[in-house]
């Protein structure tokens, strides 16, 4: 079948014929419909990754997927063939960059009735990604304040509708161009990232989402009252990620080394900071559909791609410029 594999890192994508999935006992062989582009895509092409995720190449890439059922392993139940679903792979069976992917029924849920299935494609990794960051580790409760970094992108965009319907008052980054697109996902402050300076703007916020890392990060954490969190999706990766995936105590080691710096600085003003690398969960993704159906999520999907286009698309993510997620669509 076709697919788009990592051959060598800091290479582009390659055009493949590769082998059929192996359909486990309680795998779902899906028909890919739609494959959403992430910027974790980028990273893994690029090996960003590679000390923490050690893919042996060549590697079928992608992340995102919607799709119609062919058939289910033999101890599946919740699935059946003609189903349209729509999931994140594990992290150590990604590849929806192909025209089939197997898929562990814990992983995957339905698609939501009310959106066709490129919107559906675009959701899974960063609706996962907001749901994680803000239900699970921010805890966000009514009347809270939350800052969402780079709103008008594809986790932003997620992030903040989910904040608004869990009860915070929400501000974001954004330029002025994106602000009246962000203000009717949601947002009730809008920081103008090329003109503004958001850590003087802001304060006494309760949860930081951060999707630029960096000194993004450090400054992200002034914003915070006493006792506030801030969630890191670019990193620096915190020892807790590091026991979480099971590192050897080397890496651990490492990964400790590489966020030091930010932890102590975290400590020192009174606020935490937690890295978040989003996991694959079929029961998150069930609670996420019945949200779209009932109107409180949307999808922002701001471009379409062919199937042949995916290398292009996925190396231009980089730089900017669309509202929401690209989406490649799939005809065998």
């Amino acid at each position: 079948m076709r697919a788009f594999v990592v051959t060598a890192y800091k290479q582009p994508l390659r055009a493949a014929d590769v082998a059929e999935p192996v359909v486990g006992d309680r795998d779902v062989l899906v028909q890919v419909r739609a494959a959403g582009l992430n910027q974790l895509d980028e990273k893994i092409r690029v090996g960003e990754f590679r000390q923490v995720l050690p893919y042996r190449l060549p590697l079928t890439a992608g992340n995102d997927v919607a799709g119609t059922v062919v058939r289910v392993g033999s101890r599946v139940r919740a699935f059946a063939a003609g189903d349209v679903i729509y999931a994140r792979p594990d992290k150590d069976r990604i590849g929806t960059f192909a025209e089939r992917i197997a898929v562990d029924e814990s992983d995957l849920a339905l698609a939501p009735r009310t959106v066709d299935v490129v919107e559906a494609g675009s959701l899974p990794l960063v609706a996962l990604t907001a749901w994680q960051a803000l239900v699970e580790k921010g805890d966000v409760r009514p009347g809270q304040k939350v800052l969402v970094h780079a709103g008008a992108g594809g986790v932003g965009s997620i992030a903040i509708q989910l904040a608004k319907h869990l009860g915070a008052t929400v501000a974001t980054t954004a330029s002025a161009g994106n602000a009246d697109f962000v203000r009717e996902l949601g947002a009730d402050v809008v920081v103008d990232y090329r003109s503004q300076d958001f850590a003087e703007t802001l304060s006494g916020y309760d949860l930081v989402l951060d999707s630029l890392g960096g000194e993004n990060l450090e400054r992200s954490m002034r914003v915070l009252r006493p006792g506030g969190k801030v969630v890191g999706i670019a990193g620096p990766p915190d020892p807790a990620f590091a026991r979480e995936i099971g590192l050897n105590p080397v890496l651990r080691l490492a990964i400790a080394a590489l966020s030091a710096r930010t932890r102590r600085l975290a400590k020192r003003l009174g606020v935490t900071y937690e890295f978040l690398f989003m996991r694959a969960d079929g029961d998150q993704l069930r609670r996420i559909a019945e949200l779209v159906d009932t109107g409180a999520l949307r999808p922002v999907v701001g471009r379409t791609v062919d199937f042949d286009q995916i290398p292009s698309a996925l190396e231009s993510l980089a730089a900017g410029g669309v509202r929401g997620k690209v989406v490649a669509t799939v005809t065998s």
